[in-house]
């Protein structure tokens, strides 16, 4: 029996097995020092949001359509920074997301670290520049240690179930009505994860 399910992107096939498993082990090591209090560890990533909704579905009633219109927009840029007890911080920009601001982003959020951390991060051309690499040595002296995980591997990124969770369920059509609705629904989600939206990663 066919059910009316959402097609997903399905990038196993592309994955470097070997380098896969091992890269994975190694994450599951490193949780487990988290869970024993020795380190910190984050998950990073970028997303972005504009008038253009992702919503595919919502609750509707019986007999009434739900429409959003597409519209061109700005786009809103979020770097942010997730770990599983739901700290989290961001930094956003209306401007295109390079290295640059991600360099930027991690040297103010890296103030506030109590102790030796982990951050996750994909393999983004904006996490492999130069640039980039030039500063994975200084912050290693300094407590904060990068681990990039293994390609065509975004599901291992935790932080990728809250853009998940701000796009598909916690902004609201009436969110996309204007720009500036769209951003001031989103900080308010921003500045509130951890208090009034939490993700259980158990």
């Amino acid at each position: 029996m066919l059910r009316w399910l959402r097609w997903r992107k399905w990038v196993k096939p592309k994955q470097d097995i070997v380098h896969y498993h091992d890269k994975q082990a190694r994450l599951v090591e490193i949780e487990q020092l988290e869970k024993q209090g020795h380190i910190d560890l984050f998950y990073a990533d970028a997303s972005g949001f504009c008038l253009t909704p992702v919503m595919a579905y919502c609750w509707q009633y019986p007999n009434e359509r739900v429409y959003l219109i597409p519209q061109f927009s700005k786009r809103i840029n979020v770097f942010g920074l997730l770990s599983t007890d739901n700290r989290f911080t961001s930094f956003q920009t209306l401007n295109r997301m390079d290295t640059a601001f991600v360099i930027e982003s991690i040297e103010s959020w890296k103030q506030t670290l109590t102790k030796p951390t982990v951050l996750v991060l994909d393999n983004s051309p904006i996490h492999q520049a130069k640039a980039f690499w030039e500063k994975i040595e200084p912050w290693q002296e300094e407590g904060l240690f990068i681990f990039f995980l293994p390609a065509y591997s975004p599901h291992l990124n935790k932080i990728e179930i809250l853009w998940r969770k701000i796009k598909y369920e916690w902004l609201k059509p009436t969110d996309y009505s204007s720009f500036a609705n769209l951003k001031e629904a989103i900080i308010q989600i921003l500045t509130k994860i951890g208090t009034d939206y939490t993700i259980n990663f158990s």
